[in-house]
């Protein structure tokens, strides 16, 4: 196997972005979970392969280790060109991950220069003057500044980089983007000669960050969001169609796993909920005082219609959430969450469930770590960055969709598992 392109992702909803986003360009795509090794099923003829960690809030030597794991593993599959993919809100603390991870992959790689733009259009993350947008609000503005792990209360990618590493971090400004690829591979070699490692490039369009991927196509490590990941896939040649991963939703009994906090994935729930359609909300405090909510869940599932799908969720608001945290910790919060998620997810797949979509990227590493998922063949998308995936179980065919927090429209719980039967 020689791949076009490898990509590390720091967690499991990005893992999944990124490589939607690879398979828009047209590159037969598989994503794995956790660090691989030798023994990871891997599908036949793949184009790209992202490797999908849970690195974002680990700690840094931990992230770095195994985004260092990972990248040897890539490269043993001749992925020539690594790509580092992280949050289009660039989640990250005042420490970490995405500067020291980043540095060690371009160690290990032997270069120093990288191109870094987190923006995602489709989803309303734009980089302008070096400063991150959500819609048309700076970054710093936007519901993101209430993050619960890592809140984001600045807009300058030039100073929360700067942050996370002792190189030096410049910028390739919109008009320079404009001018077209030659441009930028321009400035790049005028920042190299200046001392430059880590280049911002500002983008507010799918095409500029084509440009920007073209410009960055042989760059041995790059990193952003899923935007340039798919304007650097573009600018490679796929070997094989992927007709057969058009199928990988089949009929079944539905369910919304939901743990994420985000807006989005509130807004998402109401809808679900106004429709009527069962729903049920998993008691984070009572499972931490020692009630069975696994067993409640269950006894109320086995009553519900299997012609109909159903929601289960832990998420709250800001306030709620607020009030979990202060009680149990926000470490111990998230943990009883993804524990209580992961195990139902378990027990609703042996019950037959066979799609299943889950919302929150740290549910869906504690979802497909219970389900012992280790790979996934990418297929279509329901919205732009959240695609459904075939996955093998032990139970069977499942039909697999991981949504970022923030991703999707209001409606795409119930449009997602419509067009799925």
């Amino acid at each position: 196997m020689t791949l076009c392109i490898g990509c590390v992702a720091d967690d499991f909803t990005g893992g999944t972005d990124v490589a939607a986003a690879l398979r828009r360009a047209g590159l037969r795509t598989a994503l794995v979970f956790g660090v691989p090794d030798a023994t990871t099923p891997l599908p036949a003829d793949c184009d790209a392969v992202v490797v999908a960690l849970k690195s974002r809030s680990a700690p840094v030597p931990e992230a770095i280790e195994e985004s260092l794991a990972a990248q040897r593993w890539l490269a043993g599959k001749g992925a020539a060109q690594i790509y580092f993919k992280y949050c289009s809100t660039f989640d990250s603390t005042q420490q970490g991950n995405i500067g020291p991870v980043t540095d060690a992959l371009m160690d290990a790689a032997g270069v120093g220069i990288t191109l870094a733009c987190p923006a995602s259009p489709p989803n309303g993350r734009t980089v302008y003057q070096g400063h991150l947008f959500v819609h048309d609000q700076l970054l710093s503005d936007s519901p993101l500044r209430h993050h619960p792990i890592n809140p984001m209360t600045d807009s300058s990618l030039l100073r929360l980089l700067a942050a996370q590493t002792p190189h030096r971090v410049g910028l390739i400004a919109l008009p320079t983007v404009r001018q077209g690829a030659d441009a930028v591979r321009q400035a790049l070699r005028d920042h190299r000669r200046q001392g430059t490692r880590h280049v911002i490039a500002d983008a507010l369009t799918d095409e500029d960050l084509a440009v920007l991927g073209a410009a960055a196509h042989g760059l041995p490590v790059v990193t952003g969001a899923a935007g340039l990941a798919e304007g650097i896939g573009r600018t490679c040649p796929a070997t094989t169609t992927h007709a057969a991963d058009e199928q990988v939703v089949t009929g079944g009994r539905a369910a919304v796993l939901a743990g994420s906090c985000s807006a989005r994935t509130l807004e998402q729930i109401a809808q679900f909920y106004a429709t009527g359609l069962p729903c049920l909300h998993l008691d984070v405090l009572a499972a931490a005082a020692g009630r069975d909510v696994i067993a409640e869940a269950l006894t109320w599932y086995d009553d519900q219609d299997p012609q109909v799908p159903v929601l289960v969720y832990a998420s709250a608001s800001p306030e709620e959430l607020a009030a979990v945290q202060k009680q149990l910790g926000v470490k111990e919060a998230a943990e009883k969450v993804e524990g209580l998620l992961g195990g139902l997810a378990v027990q609703l797949v042996g019950r037959g469930v066979r799609r299943l979509l889950v919302a929150g990227g740290e549910t869906s590493g504690a979802v497909t770590t219970a389900l012992n998922i280790r790979s996934v063949l990418v297929g279509a998308e329901a919205d732009p960055g959240v695609p459904w995936t075939h996955a093998a179980t032990d139970a069977g065919h499942l039909a697999l969709m991981l949504k970022s927090g923030n991703f999707g429209a209001p409606d795409l719980f119930l449009r997602a598992l419509e067009d799925s039967q």
